[in-house]
């Protein structure tokens, strides 16, 4: 392959036209002929440039709609001719097909088009056809054609001119064509991922993923694994959109962590008060309503302050200078919120570890999306949990019904059992987590775990007893024997949310009459491994 080739002549056809007039100033001054398309060749005579329609070039107007304009061998062969071998240029020379040593093309915006929810008819006609052609053609070519598809590119392009007085190297346009041909497959995953959804097919035959990259991280999970962070495109306020305003890049962990934490925050809307979790390690260990945000975060801190040590928290409304101070009385690693005010930004300033993180709102725990998940040789999909329980569908199944104030716990305990890892059993008492139980290979010894550290918060915080007493609990899952019922009873629960269905049940309805227990079932489980 030849290293160094010169650009004499571009064909530039774009969507989006953000620094299209600088590019084709500066080709033009490097004495670039420029070819171009509709819109675009508009917009560089606009500003004030030379241009060649690509019409002049193939002997054809523009034709339904613009859907057929580059598809002829006088743009294709210019792109895919191999410059050293003989039979292509002797073909070039025959047919009059000029070469085109540079193709700047970004695609219809068929993604934004579905975002901002268009009709069917009108996502069809996004979906670009020349475009992608053009690019593979011109990728396929990079031994002699550079391809430019993404508006940060073009500086790159012109430096490397500058480089090589008009040339590019190779390996400058094999990097070009990686990128093209990423763009084409994730354009081209975007259309049939809506096409699937369209018609209704939850298993279609191929499912594919993409993303852009947002950030190289440091490592992954571990020092010795490689880790990069990718962004879907989509607009769900979390991590991925956020403005961070202080502190240094996030990790893999504090994505992965800062993620659940906002999840799990945003259940809580503000019309009901101010919310806080604290994460760590993806598990929750204090959730928290309160009559002002400082307070939420103390009673979430108040859970586990062990573990809140270095952890995430999540807010569900703007942070404000009192929460700011409270939260920096300890190491935190990363607090994210839909806002925060000037006086909550300047106290976190002198902390310099901690990342600061601003999204515009909260995630919308009902919204329907997927999640997927590598197994050796492939990988699971599913629907995102976004189910939801109301104090309406719940069943009483004991001889005691709940009181209203235990409803609104066992609710507030089975929203944090939907994002705590399973076995999952969640303690809550006056709309605080008191303890919560996760991972665990047993459910009994969840419900002893949680208990536990609500005994040792309680001698942390000069109690008589631990605050269990008298709270609800809530399991993922079903008690499959009455042991792990039991246990709560003994760490001082009076309600019980579940979602029932194990063989035993009636054994432990009888466990928890027995106790003198009101115990409802969901008929919704809330497994999250």
């Amino acid at each position: 392959m030849t290293d160094l080739v010169p650009v004499r002549r571009a064909l530039l056809s774009v969507s989006d036209k953000t620094g299209l007039a600088d590019l084709g100033r500066s080709l033009a001054a490097r004495g670039v002929e420029l070819l171009s398309t509709g819109g675009t060749a508009k917009a560089l005579r606009e500003a004030g440039l030379e241009v060649k329609d690509v019409s002049e070039v193939t002997g054809f107007p523009e034709m339904m709609d613009g859907r057929v304009k580059t598809l002829h061998p006088m743009v294709h062969g210019g792109l895919l001719a191999l410059r050293d071998n003989e039979a292509h240029v002797m073909a070039m020379e025959e047919h009059g097909i000029g070469p085109i040593d540079l193709l700047v093309v970004n695609l219809y915006p068929f993604e934004a088009t579905v975002a901002k929810g268009a009709e069917y008819d009108d996502c069809i006609e996004n979906i670009d056809i020349g475009g992608p052609a053009m690019i593979r053609a011109a990728a396929k070519n990079h031994a002699f054609v550079n391809v430019v598809v993404d508006t940060e590119d073009y500086a790159r392009l012109l430096g490397e001119l500058d480089r090589h007085d008009g040339a590019t190297c190779l390996k400058f346009r094999k990097k070009l064509a990686q990128i093209a041909y990423a763009r084409t497959g994730a354009y081209d995953a975007a259309v049939s991922t809506w096409m699937a959804k369209a018609l209704g097919d939850t298993q279609p035959r191929r499912r594919v993923f993409a993303g852009a990259l947002a950030q190289g991280l440091r490592y992954g999970e571990n020092p010795h694994q490689e880790a990069a962070f990718y962004i879907d495109g989509s607009d769900r306020p979390g991590v991925a959109t956020a403005k961070q305003w202080q502190g240094k890049e996030l990790s893999y962990n504090n994505i992965n962590d800062t993620d659940a934490a906002f999840e799990l925050v945003s259940e809580f809307l503000p019309a009901g008060g101010p919310a806080c979790a604290i994460i760590k390690h993806a598990n929750p260990c204090g959730v928290a309503r309160g009559e002002t945000l400082e307070q939420a975060y103390r009673r979430a801190f108040d859970c586990d302050r062990t573990s809140a040590f270095g952890g995430i928290v999540a807010l569900n409304m703007k942070l404000d200078e009192p929460t700011a101070r409270a939260i920096s009385e300890i190491f935190t690693e990363v607090v994210i919120a839909p806002a925060a005010d000037d006086a909550a930004k300047e106290i976190f300033a002198a902390k310099k570890n901690l990342r600061l993180l601003t999204t515009g709102g909260l995630a919308n725990p009902a919204a329907a999306a997927l999640t997927y998940r590598q197994v050796s040789g492939g990988f699971l999909v599913q629907d995102k949990d976004n189910g939801r329980i109301e104090a309406s569908d719940l069943k009483v199944v004991t001889k005691r019904a709940p009181t209203e104030a235990e409803i609104a716990d066992m609710l507030f305990a089975w929203t944090v059992a939907k994002h705590v890892k399973s076995n999952a059993i969640v303690y809550v008492k006056d709309g605080a987590t008191v303890g919560v139980g996760a991972g665990q290979m047993s459910r009994v010894d969840s419900c002893r775990i949680a208990a536990r550290k609500a005994q040792d918060m309680a001698e942390a915080l000069g109690l008589s007893e631990p605050l269990t007493k008298g709270c609800a609990v809530a399991s993922d899952a079903f008690f499959p024997f009455s042991d792990g019922l039991l246990a709560a009873v003994e760490a001082g629960a009076t309600a019980v949310i579940q979602p029932g269905g194990s063989i035993r049940d009636e054994d432990v309805i009888a466990a928890a009459d027995e106790a003198g227990l009101a115990m409802v079932l969901t008929g919704m489980r809330h497994f999250r491994h």
